[in-house]
């Protein structure tokens, strides 16, 4: 069965809908509100709301004690739902927290990062770095873009690496099925898909309220392939597992979305590389990351080539069991060296 919010609402001004957004009857009956704010932009929002019956927790940090500790505070406090008010630490926590309530929970989000804000998963630190955890697709998803215009403008570009970095999550997936016989879900490919294409060669950027809508309506709908596949497939694959491979070896180096986009522009190229296909569509996702000043190579997030070979290395073990075009290469030391050598030296001319 197919899980998708209740409401979506994209726009400016947005946030003031969501008084009415909670008071819907589906979500709750009586009107007993949580609201957990994060710090900088989720605390202004929390603090102008006028919610009768709420009550407001500060969210400090993204580990899985803090989410244990919102959750046995939801638990206690017998409420009927919970807002999850910030950036995707704090929601990720929120989301989290609500499943170990057992109560709906509705996504507030002050910036467009990452697809977490509607994803079934949440992502938090843990003492051995960081882990995925499935949890419950919010019920409802607001962003306000007068919010997300007024934060950090690279956050808000780091967003677009993860959505287009769909493509190559999904040639990743279509691998798995041909090589592996892994089932496909063609649903789940056309949301991601379709999340991924309508950024990839639009010619405005973030300074635009449209293309801010584009990339909010983008990034909900990944969470939605991933709620229809039940799990992080359409939107997860020889990318990510760069990503959390930099997340564990060189902690701070770079975002989540900054390096999802420079996952999948070599994911390509090493498709380009070994088996002469997927060329066109490597060019398109570079000229895409270019136009909007996101990294193209390792020197634009602070690694050398040594550095990123060797995280290139070791990105499978942080998925064990998933079959992306690493583990069907299966290239050696010295065949990754070389690759990134030929990369740095192709894409950045």
């Amino acid at each position: 069965m197919v899980s998708s919010p209740l409401a979506i609402d994209v726009r400016r001004g947005a946030v003031g809908s969501l008084g009415s957004v909670l008071a819907d009857r589906r979500i709750a009956n009586e009107g007993r509100i949580a609201v957990a704010v994060g710090p900088g932009q989720g605390a202004q929002i929390g603090a102008d709301l006028d919610l009768p019956n709420c009550e407001v927790f500060r969210v400090e940090g993204g580990s899985v004690d803090v989410a244990n500790d919102l959750g046995r505070k939801l638990r206690a406090g017998a409420y009927e739902a919970v807002a999850g008010i910030g950036g995707g630490k704090t929601i990720d926590v929120t989301k989290f927290a609500a499943l170990m309530a057992g109560i709906p929970m509705v996504a507030v989000a002050t910036n467009l990062a990452h697809d977490g804000i509607a994803s079934p998963t949440s992502s938090l630190e843990h003492e051995s770095g960081k882990g995925s955890y499935g949890v419950t697709m919010p019920t409802a998803v607001v962003v306000d873009v007068d919010y997300v215009q007024a934060g950090p403008q690279r956050l808000v570009r780091s967003g677009i690496g993860d959505a287009v970095s769909n493509l190559s999550a999904i040639a990743d997936w279509e691998l798995a099925g041909r090589e592996q016989g892994e089932p496909v879900d063609g649903m789940a490919v056309t949301f991601a898909r379709v999340a991924a294409e309508s950024l990839l060669h639009r010619p405005d950027s973030v300074e635009s309220e449209e293309f801010l809508v584009a990339l909010a309506e983008a990034l909900v709908l990944s969470g939605m392939a991933m709620s229809v596949a039940g799990s992080s497939r359409p939107a997860s694959g020889g990318c990510h597992e760069l990503v959390h491979a930099v997340d564990q070896l060189y902690p701070g180096t770079s975002n989540h979305g900054e390096l999802a986009g420079l996952g999948a522009l070599f994911m390509y190229y090493l498709r380009a590389r070994y088996h002469g296909e997927g060329k066109e569509r490597m060019e398109a996702v570079r000229s895409c990351l270019l136009r909007h000043e996101l990294p193209t190579l390792p020197a634009d997030i602070g690694l050398d080539q040594e550095e990123f070979a060797r995280a290139i290395a070791y990105a499978p073990s942080t998925r064990p069991g998933r079959y992306t075009i690493l583990e069907h290469l299966a290239l050696t030391e010295g065949d990754i060296r070389r690759s990134v050598g030929d990369y740095v030296k192709t894409l950045g001319s």
